[in-house]
């Protein structure tokens, strides 16, 4: 028998990405993409062909996961989305993009989303000096983000500044403070500042029906 991988690396092997749901761990050997190929399950080599509407929900999926979203946030988001201007499927993934939680996982003050969600919700975090206790926040251009000036804080990003392997920093985001750790918005993100390899179209062909 395989060695057991837990739920959360499960995910990474069905969908066939990392999914860096276990931060640092899917840099490692140990992750479950490295150690075996292919979906979970005895007979994962099996399946058959998936149909387009498999395709098109799989890409939701992945997205859901990655950003550790809800359906009823993911429906928020793209009510949002088909509101503006310009490509939906852009317009989505930017407004996940700016999300306080994503954020903070990439100033690399924290390992993971998961526990920049709980950062966030401890009151580890401010934006523009003020405490804000909600992952789901939307950050702007101008926007600083730090740690809160406490021994408590300071060491919990601390720890996760100091590891080698951290998320690379994308161009609009830039770190402005050590002690307490900041960071600073330059810009609304970029289609071309995602990293995570999805489709949005197919999304928003699934959720357009």
């Amino acid at each position: 028998m395989g060695r057991y991988t837990g739920p959360v690396c499960r995910l990474c092997r069905r969908e066939g990405l990392k999914l860096f749901l276990k931060g640092t761990r899917c840099d490692t050997p140990k992750c479950a993409i490295e150690r075996r190929e292919g979906p979970p399950g005895m007979h994962q080599y099996r399946r058959g062909k998936a149909s387009e509407y498999a395709i098109r929900l799989r890409e939701k999926q992945k997205v859901k996961r990655y950003y550790g979203i809800f359906e009823r946030q993911f429906r928020k988001y793209f009510d949002m989305a088909s509101r503006r201007s310009g490509n939906t499927g852009d317009a989505l993934m930017t407004l996940i993009e700016r999300r306080l939680d994503n954020v903070i996982t990439l100033l690399g003050f924290a390992i993971s989303r998961p526990m920049a969600r709980q950062m966030i919700r401890h009151g580890h975090i401010t934006v523009n000096g003020r405490k804000v206790d909600i992952p789901s926040y939307l950050v702007r251009p101008g926007d600083v983000i730090a740690v809160k000036n406490r021994e408590a804080s300071t060491k919990l990003a601390a720890a996760t500044l100091a590891l080698e392997s951290k998320p690379r920093l994308p161009d609009w985001l830039e770190r402005t403070g050590t002690e307490p750790p900041e960071g600073r918005v330059t810009r609304l993100p970029a289609p071309e500042d995602l990293t995570l390899p999805i489709n949005p179209q197919l999304i928003v062909e699934l959720l357009s029906r």
